[in-house]
């Protein structure tokens, strides 16, 4: 079956950036949904008309991936509006609870990059913003999109636009 959408894709890849650092790998196949949110478009665009067995190694410059950095993203908030035992690496889907910065956009999703006595520094950018990546892909199976999934349009949580929202050293599916 060729990829064409709507479809979905099992595909398994080695992530690494642009000097070569491993930062994540589907060893065993995992399904994406071709036509709708899973996937980044440039790698929609190489899966397209391909079939089982192909592979591919993609340079995703970071506008084509998770964008450049922005240090308009980056907050400091009182320490005493998070929990004990805050450090960095955790995760809040939008500001936490008590924010007092104006402007802090609702819909990203905010890593503790830093730790102060008065003050804790949050990072709205996707952890892989501002990075050129190197995608080593190969489909493993193509199959027809379920009713389900085509109205979700998705597998399950978007991946490579999550490839958007997942800290490096998470598993990203």
């Amino acid at each position: 079956m060729l990829i064409t959408a709507p479809c979905v894709v099992s595909l398994t890849w080695r992530l690494r950036d642009a000097q070569g650092e491993l930062i994540d790998e589907l060893a065993e196949p995992v399904e994406f949904f071709y036509g709708g949110e899973d996937l980044l478009a440039k790698v929609e665009e190489a899966l397209l008309d391909q079939e089982t067995g192909f592979a591919a190694d993609l340079h995703l410059e970071p506008e084509h991936a998770f964008g450049e950095y922005d240090p308009s993203l980056v907050f400091f908030e009182a320490r005493q509006i998070f929990p004990p035992n805050v450090e960095p690496g955790m995760q809040f889907d939008g500001p936490p609870e008590g924010a007092v910065t104006p402007d802090m956009p609702r819909e990203a999703v905010y890593t503790v990059t830093e730790v102060y006595p008065e003050h804790v520094v949050l990072d709205g950018n996707h952890p892989l913003a501002g990075i050129a990546l190197r995608l080593d892909l190969q489909v493993r199976d193509v199959r027809e999109a379920t009713e389900e999934e085509i109205e979700a349009g998705s597998v399950g949580a978007p991946v490579l636009q999550v490839l958007g929202g997942t800290p490096p050293d998470t598993p990203l599916h």
